[in-house]
């Protein structure tokens, strides 16, 4: 294996990554690539703390979109039943039991190919609602306008979540509804409006590694970096096209979180989806890789993630404690 060059280890904010870069930093011995993701990673962060966030399904089911790996799609058999837009009462209430569950950031995400304009009230609503309480603000909706985007701005939306998901070689080969990008509109559109940016996506798809390396190539190549970059482990659903996916070796998803890491080095690397097929060493893993920020509770927008009890008996083992929401970055910090 070869060793990494050091111009690839001096933590600077780039926005000119070429795939071959990447490939030597997937391809580098897993140690020098572990040592040289954390030396960066504490050059930017406290290495011992980590941002909980809490996800809530305000809208589940009967997206039109055709994403192979989502049970939400109306178009595969999944057995999920669909439901309405939550009413707001009742989403500030699921903010308040995370908040005192010792969630920092409250996400939002509804199961639409985009919003209507009549439910855009409801939304930021609910924004303004949940920032009341203190906490973050976080939703994904689906593709936005830029009138929708103005709005949830003005009511003070922290984080807009809107994922390339893979590589745009491998894009059509996952989505066919939607193109790249138009993924690659909304971001712009985001950003424009002074909103931070949430973006990743998945692994385990059937991808190779060149699309891995492509796919975070794509997000440490835009004009900035998200400020929030989820890596998610695919959970396979019954029913998706991609439901008899092989499971992914826990090694290669570490890896994923390192060379995250080293291409962003300021942005927050969330460990997203399939905390709950890891075990606590794989985790364990991964926070020294550089991620650090996880989302709590026992489950995400339809899936199952660790209970409370378990995190913080992993947290207490770890010596990992909550970071401050105080932290948090301000729109395009990550690219400075």
């Amino acid at each position: 294996m070869p060793q990494i060059p050091a111009s690839l280890l001096n933590g600077t904010v780039r926005h000119d990554w070429t795939r071959d870069e990447a490939h030597v930093l997937f391809d580098a011995p897993f140690a020098d690539l572990i040592f040289a993701a954390q030396t960066v990673h504490r050059q930017n962060f406290d290495a011992n703390e980590v941002q909980f966030s809490q996800l809530l399904s305000i809208k589940t089911g009967g997206c039109p979109e055709d994403c192979g790996y989502c049970n939400q799609s109306a178009k595969f058999d999944t057995g999920l039943k669909a439901s309405k837009l939550m009413e707001v009462e009742k989403v500030v209430s699921e903010a308040r039991a995370a908040r005192d569950g010792g969630a920092t950031r409250f996400c939002m995400g509804a199961a639409w190919r985009e919003p209507k304009d009549r439910d855009m009230d409801t939304l930021t609503t609910m924004v303004r609602e949940v920032k009341g309480l203190g906490l973050e603000t976080c939703m994904t909706l689906g593709m936005l306008s830029d009138d929708q985007t103005s709005q949830l701005a003005d009511a003070g939306l922290d984080y807009y979540n809107h994922n390339i998901d893979t590589s745009p070689d491998y894009y059509d080969k996952v989505i066919t509804t939607r193109t790249f990008q138009d993924r690659l509109d909304t971001l712009e559109r985001v950003r424009n409006a002074g909103i931070n940016v949430c973006c990743g996506g998945i692994v385990g798809m059937g991808e190779e590694d060149g699309d891995r390396a492509g796919f975070l190539v794509a997000l440490a190549n835009l004009p900035a970096h998200p400020e929030s970059v989820p890596i998610n482990a695919l959970m396979p659903t019954k029913g998706t096209p991609l439901g008899q996916s092989a499971a992914l070796d826990p090694l290669d998803f570490v890896r994923m979180i390192a060379v995250a890491r080293l291409m962003m080095p300021k942005s927050m690397v969330r460990l997203s989806a399939g905390r709950e097929n890891m075990s606590d060493e794989t985790q364990a893993l991964c926070f020294l890789a550089g991620a650090n920020s996880i989302f709590v509770g026992d489950k995400l927008l339809t899936t199952s993630n660790p209970g409370q009890d378990h995190d913080e008996n992993l947290f207490t083992r770890l010596g990992i404690r909550s970071m401050p929401v105080t932290q948090k970055a301000a729109p395009g910090q990550a690219a400075e």
